[in-house]
């Protein structure tokens, strides 16, 4: 192999080659920058949507309806796995894989879902309520009805569909080994949903009614009957923290009853202050209506 002797410096050799390269290097580099295209510059754009603070649908009749941008939050509960230490809310939330987030400006299907510790609405967990035909914007949704539940985090128009399938041995949940839940770009009836009333007795007195907003409900995946669950057990790392997987599972009590990990609630905004949702807002309500002398302080024995 030919050893280069001298620098570009010196003018000598391919002196004239190497220079004409740098600059064109350097002309390439400012070009991308000035319109955005350097690979830091697209993270940033990425995480920014994801981070974005959003709006969601406040509603005048307590329904939801399709259309309507929610929360998909998985309520408090005591640990479902022996201990009796009470766990905050959990949102269902988009997570892409960490090292595609630092390679590109767009989130590549399928996309990891997880949920996340923190109920502020994002771009990251704000999902819109869907109908198959598209004809139905505006309508409430109801118990036994198909939906889906899209999100635009990180695009402007392109939406992202939540899917699932029956799990193979190439595809499960990275932890608990159960069915995988993904988001896509296809929107097909695997990305279907159904609401299911809490109560298995009161089911088909429930079924064809409009579902209430900010009330418990199990989501059960049409194709495969699972339904929805945020495995607090199992913990996983992600480019926003650690955070719980979600799977598509029916777990099942002694009674044939849905166990915490399956209840979900369509959270609607709070229409006094749009960074926060309704619950937040009734949960404050019903501390402050609580008489001061049944308080008990913290510090009491």
């Amino acid at each position: 192999m030919a050893r280069k002797n001298y620098r570009t410096c010196v003018r000598m050799g391919n002196w004239n080659e190497d220079i004409f390269l740098e600059e064109e290097m350097m002309k390439d580099f400012l070009e991308k920058r000035d319109k955005g295209q350097l690979l830091i510059q697209r993270n940033r754009i990425l995480i920014a949507n994801l981070l974005k603070q959003t709006k969601l649908s406040v509603t005048a009749d307590g329904f939801i309806h399709y259309g309507d941008n929610v929360l998909v939050i998985n309520p408090d509960c005591e640990d479902p796995y022996g201990d009796h230490a009470v766990f905050g809310r959990l949102a269902l939330s988009v997570t892409p894989e960490e090292m595609k987030t630092h390679l590109s400006n767009d989130i590549e299907v399928p996309c990891e879902v997880t949920a996340m510790h923190g109920t502020k609405p994002i771009g990251r967990n704000t999902f819109i309520i869907l109908s198959l035909d598209g004809n139905a914007l505006g309508e409430p949704m109801r118990y036994g009805q198909n939906f889906g539940l899209a999100t635009t985090a990180g695009f402007d128009n392109k939406m992202l569909y939540l899917g699932s399938d029956h799990k193979t041995m190439m595809k499960a949940a990275k932890k608990s080994w159960l069915q995988d839940v993904y988001l896509t770009d296809e929107f097909t009836y695997l990305t279907c949903w159904q609401a299911t009333y809490i109560d298995p007795e009161l089911r088909l007195e429930y079924e064809g009614l409009p579902v209430p907003a900010n009330t418990k409900i199990v989501i059960k995946h049409c194709h495969t009957n699972q339904a929805l669950a945020a495995n607090r057990k199992y913990s996983l790392r992600t480019y926003f923290g650690k955070e719980c997987e979600v799977a598509c599972h029916t777990h099942l009590d002694a009674h044939r009853s849905e166990k915490p990990l399956n209840y979900w609630i369509l959270c609607t905004g709070n229409p006094s202050d749009h960074s926060s949702i309704l619950l937040d807002r009734q949960a404050l309500s019903s501390q402050k209506s609580i008489p001061e002398d049944q308080v008990v302080s913290k510090d009491a024995p």
